[in-house]
């Protein structure tokens, strides 16, 4: 989101950011950006600080807002308002073409990052549990995400507390083993496992083979 009424640099921001294949909505109205966050989620955030108004509006950024803050400012003024501003990155105005891509750039591998961590892989595996005393439990992987599965039991058995988690990847001959906690079941043999612990080399497999997933969709 933009919240801005200077159209010439809006102009600007609209073709970086079209060119870099994020979409744009544009409010004149700090009032009405605020609604609409509180109503939607928004992945980045553009202010333009000459705006009347923005500097109640960025005092009231939550620390829960799950987006990139990028703040424009203009003279000396708008490096004021920055000091209490959760800005993540800035830039002055005129908006200089090659530093706005630069710093959208980095912003989009933000918003990426941020996909990424929350986006669950619809996937058809089979995958084994070891409980901690040792038990095996045949499974079906259902959905993936950096953070966790989801899966559904063969068989009616209890689950709860520490499990060791054991699947392969599609296409690949990696195996992921790492350590979980059940996070909830249901009466249908459903169930969620948090990811606990997982070694770097898993972790950095884990996190590119769902980006590749992402980002071929």
């Amino acid at each position: 989101m933009v919240v801005s009424r200077d159209w010439a640099e809006v102009s600007v921001l609209e073709c970086i950011l079209g060119g870099l294949h994020i979409g744009v909505d544009v409010e004149p109205e700090p009032e009405r950006a605020r609604t609409k966050l509180a109503k939607s989620k928004i992945d980045a955030l553009i202010v333009d600080c000459d705006l009347e108004g923005t500097a109640d509006f960025l005092r009231g950024l939550g620390d829960g807002m799950n987006s990139v803050p990028l703040v424009i400012v203009s003279g000396s003024n708008g490096h004021a308002r920055l000091q209490d501003s959760p800005a993540t990155f800035t830039f002055q105005k005129p908006i200089s073409v090659e530093q706005a891509v630069h710093t959208l750039s980095a912003a989009r591998n933000m918003i990426l990052d941020g996909r990424l961590r929350y986006n669950r892989q619809a996937l058809d595996l089979p995958l084994v549990l070891t409980s901690s005393q040792k038990k095996r439990v045949d499974a079906h992987l259902m959905n993936l995400s950096q953070g966790g599965v989801g899966i559904r039991l063969h068989r009616q058995v209890p689950l709860s507390g520490a499990v060791r988690v054991s699947f392969c990847l599609p296409e690949t001959k990696t195996r992921m083993k790492m350590q979980g906690e059940v996070a909830w079941t249901d009466r249908l043999g459903n169930a969620g496992i948090r990811f606990l612990e997982m070694t770097p080399p898993v972790k950095r497999d884990l996190k590119l083979w769902l980006a590749q997933q992402y980002l071929s969709h």
